[in-house]
């Protein structure tokens, strides 16, 4: 069945940078697209991110210039990485795929804070 499972989340200065990571498992992950999203305390669930199987990338406009999504098929994962981190972007970061339906990981809490 599809998995996925987050890590990499953690404490980080204001400034920092942090790279957060998505293993895929139980469907062909070179074939789909992969999103990053992130949900913070009383807020709705946001799209951060997405890269489409053949690496086209897109981004939320509070995170363009500071946020990097890429791909390893050969290792099934899919990162994040953060840089210049604000404390706004404290939340929980998912990692989805839609195969017929979403398929969301547990989610990996990233706290920015001084």
């Amino acid at each position: 069945q599809v998995q996925l499972v987050e890590s990499g989340g953690g404490l980080v200065q204001p400034g920092g940078s942090l790279r957060v990571s998505c293993v895929a498992s139980g469907f062909t992950f070179s074939n789909n697209a992969m999103s990053w999203y992130r949900q913070a305390p009383g807020k709705e669930r946001e799209l951060v991110a997405s890269i489409t199987s053949i690496g086209s990338t897109n981004y939320a406009g509070s995170v363009k210039g500071r946020f990097t999504i890429s791909r390893d098929n050969a290792k099934n994962t899919v990162y994040l990485e953060m840089s210049n981190l604000k404390p706004e972007d404290t939340a929980v970061y998912y990692c989805k795929v839609w195969i017929w339906k979403d398929y969301w990981g547990q989610g990996t809490q990233v706290t920015v804070s001084s």
